[in-house]
């Protein structure tokens, strides 16, 4: 089938359907089942999930996005978003990486103006089951991609932190501002093969949460660039830019998953706690009041959150649905729709995984339970751009309509 410009200016068309959603969703539930049993242990370990992405990538969830007539699924945002919520409910730290790799591949579709060439690597990946990373990482310094000669051969050096699944991808996503050549002066986006010459994984990723997410640096030694590393020039559009409010989206989600995951492991605690406290008058701790109004109050606030995040990942795929014709003001109105969730999930995971230790008690602080792994995720992720700012944004769009300035976190 011939690719036309408009096919790769919009690969996702349309809205999901029950189908679509029932059958993916069983794909995850099974793959969570599997992978939930040693997420403690991964966090423990510090160390790089590659079992786990070999069941990822087993299971079909890879090409889910990869449009049919390439060799994939041919599925929607709404069932990835889904499907990363499921998977994040297991495992935050996978579910991170799969969310990245989703939207780090669509960076194909988004950022891409060659036809041919987006089919062929829409293809491959499918063909390969590739997993996607990138290191894109806005506040780490800028890379540096400097001409080295023939029509478009470049070198590319410099240091990325933060570059979460990186080190167990197939392709990593990145970019520089190039000096000379064809693209002088123009940012350029690349997908490069991880195992290159040049790039190295630094495995320095020591943190407080996310310990299984291989978010450890990257440096670029000189690495060999030719066109047909050249995924597209980032010039702005409402369209390419879109993907942006999508990683926030998936943010969203990942911490309504945590939310979600901590009640699940709450509930289990406290129906397991032998007797109840000698004044609320009931033989059991879940029959206890005081509890169960704690546990209602913050079953209720994600269960809100959640409603807002279902209704924006449908919305997400009728706006990238728009492909070049998205406008400014579609990008807006979703970026604006979206900060509106990253506020509240936000606020709504902290609580939640620090306040179920109200109704587990003291016995489930121990070291086996690993309860405390929830909110350690939820805190170190929800710092990557800080939430006060998504307030602002909000708060001043609605009393003046102003909208901010386009950045990789608006």
């Amino acid at each position: 089938m011939t690719t036309t410009a408009d096919d790769l200016r919009a690969p996702w068309r349309g809205r999901a359907d029950g189908a679509e959603r029932e059958r993916w969703q069983a794909v995850a539930d099974d793959l969570a089942a599997r992978l939930a049993p040693g997420a403690a242990d991964r966090d423990r370990e510090n160390a790089l999930p590659l079992e786990a992405l070999e069941e990822i990538r087993h299971s079909g969830l890879a090409e889910l996005l990869v449009p049919a007539r390439h060799g994939g699924h041919g599925a929607h945002f709404e069932t990835a978003f889904h499907v990363v919520r499921t998977i994040a409910r297991a495992d935050a730290s996978l579910g991170q990486i799969l969310g990245y790799h989703y939207l780090n591949q669509a960076c194909v579709g988004f950022y891409g103006t060659d036809p041919e060439r987006a089919a062929r690597w829409f293809a491959d990946s499918a063909a390969g089951q590739w997993i996607w990373s990138d290191a894109f990482n806005p506040v780490s310094p800028d890379l540096e991609l400097v001409h080295a000669g023939g029509d478009a051969e470049y070198r590319l050096g410099g240091t990325k932190r933060f570059a979460t699944g990186a080190a167990v991808a197939d392709i990593v996503i990145t970019g520089a501002v190039a000096t000379g050549g064809p693209w002088d002066g123009e940012l350029v986006v690349l997908a490069l093969p991880t195992g290159r010459a040049g790039i190295e994984h630094l495995d320095d990723w020591d943190h407080l949460g996310y310990r299984a997410s291989a978010s450890g640096s990257v440096r670029f030694d000189q690495v060999r660039i030719t066109a047909d590393d050249v995924i597209g020039v980032d010039t702005g559009t409402p369209f390419s830019t879109v993907v942006t409010p999508g990683v926030q989206l998936l943010f969203g989600n990942i911490y309504l998953a945590i939310a979600q995951a901590a009640l699940a492991q709450a509930r289990e605690l406290t129906l397991a706690r032998r007797g109840s406290w000698f004044l609320s008058g009931v033989e059991r701790y879940a029959d206890d009041p005081v509890f169960a109004r704690v546990i209602g109050e913050l079953l209720a606030r994600t269960t809100a959150v959640e409603a807002l995040a279902d209704r924006l990942n449908a919305r997400y795929d009728e706006v990238v649905g728009l492909g070049h014709a998205t406008t400014a003001d579609d990008r807006a109105e979703l970026e604006i729709a979206i900060a509106h969730l990253k506020v509240v999930a936000t606020e709504v995971a902290l609580d939640v995984t620090s306040r179920v230790f109200e109704v587990t008690g003291a016995s489930s602080t121990a070291s086996r339970n690993a309860l405390d792994l929830h909110w350690r995720n939820v805190r170190t992720h929800s710092l990557h751009d800080p939430v006060e700012y998504k307030k602002i944004e909000v708060g001043a769009h609605f009393l003046t309509g102003a909208v901010q300035p386009i950045s990789l976190y608006t």
